[in-house]
């Protein structure tokens, strides 16, 4: 899905057990058990069939993210050369936006303001991506299904479903290509089988020939741009004074860095800020905690929903704290009455 840490930086937008037939999709039948032993016995094998596809296949098409009632669609190129990843994404939908990512250099354009942003960010695993820790840590918490074949954007597809083994996270279902393992379609789900958030390619190639000169072109011509670099520096919570004192079940800390963040997307200078960004993993999901000096003019403790990601924001003495991932809310209060200053 979307990175958490750029639509919360960006100011784009502030389970129980489930149980599922066989084949939820509408006219699908039960796959017969051929079917089934045609996608393999051991379920396990198509995260790494997944994962590998998505980070070592060229691939490139439309991407379409639906949540909450709204809808947003980019154009996306993924190339691998060696151990190189290139990326291209343009936004389909609102204000012009282009990202370009070269390993973990990424720039963001937007165009009609003419600002451009270098981050170097750690690469985590986003659509259409699977794994974000061992496979075993992902299975300590969720139960994989075969569910069945189903077809996404023409192409064959297996379908799987990640069950949570508690209600500290979401269900998703995963369609991906018989052929290759990419990722075709993911829905992430309520635990009364709601689809929050839909992100899913409606027409893809696989096996492009790789274009890496499309991406590292336009990050060397920024004529004309107002250019914004956020070099982050790599931390840990102890480092800065913090510590979760309940570790969150299943959870673990996986980057922690510090930044500051000069700019917003509609190139308006805004304060420069020191951020203190810790993000958590389950192997499938991720929570980011972010740490800022509380500012009384523009803060506001609340929570706030948009599809499956939540959002919790409250004052800790005199710093500001958001919680954000695509958990349940509940789970963000976790992290946030665990987390304490130590100085």
């Amino acid at each position: 899905m979307m990175s958490l840490s750029h639509r919360l930086l960006a100011a784009v937008v502030a389970l129980a057990a489930i149980l599922w037939p066989l084949l939820a999709q509408a006219g699908g039948t039960a796959p017969s058990p051929p079917l089934a032993a045609a996608f393999g016995a051991d379920a396990r094998s198509w995260l790494q069939r997944i994962h590998n596809a998505a980070s070592q296949r060229n691939y490139q098409g439309t991407l379409v993210v639906t949540a909450a009632g709204t809808m947003s669609s980019s154009r996306m190129a993924h190339y691998c050369e060696g151990n190189q990843c290139f990326e291209r994404i343009d936004m389909l939908d609102g204000q012009p936006q282009r990202v370009y990512r070269h390993n973990e250099q990424v720039l963001t354009l937007w165009p009609a303001a003419k600002v451009a942003r270098f981050e170097q960010r750690d690469v985590v695993a986003l659509f259409p991506a699977v794994l974000s820790g061992s496979e075993e840590q992902l299975f300590d918490r969720y139960e994989m299904l075969v569910e069945g074949a189903d077809r996404v954007a023409g192409l064959e597809a297996a379908v799987f479903l990640l069950r949570p083994r508690d209600g500290h996270r979401f269900a998703q279902r995963l369609w991906a290509d018989q052929g290759s393992g990419l990722l075709l379609r993911a829905d992430v789900l309520a635990p009364d089988g709601r689809v929050l958030e839909t992100a899913a390619f409606t027409e893809v190639t696989i096996g492009v020939k790789s274009q890496s000169e499309s991406v590292l072109a336009p990050m060397k011509k920024l004529d004309g741009y107002r250019v914004l670099r956020s070099a982050p520096q790599r931390t840990g919570l102890d480092a800065e004074g913090w510590r979760l004192a309940t570790p969150v079940a299943g959870f673990r800390q996986v980057s922690c860095v510090k930044r500051s963040l000069d700019a917003t997307g509609d190139g308006e200078r805004a304060p420069s800020a020191e951020v203190l960004q810790a993000i958590f993993s389950d192997g499938l999901t991720h929570v980011s905690v972010f740490v800022e000096p509380l500012r009384a003019d523009r803060h506001r403790a609340g929570a706030a929903a948009f599809g499956a990601t939540h959002t919790l924001m409250q004052p800790l003495g005199p710093f500001w704290v958001t919680v954000m991932g695509d958990v349940p809310l509940a789970t963000l209060k976790l992290f946030a009455a665990a987390l304490e200053r130590t100085r």
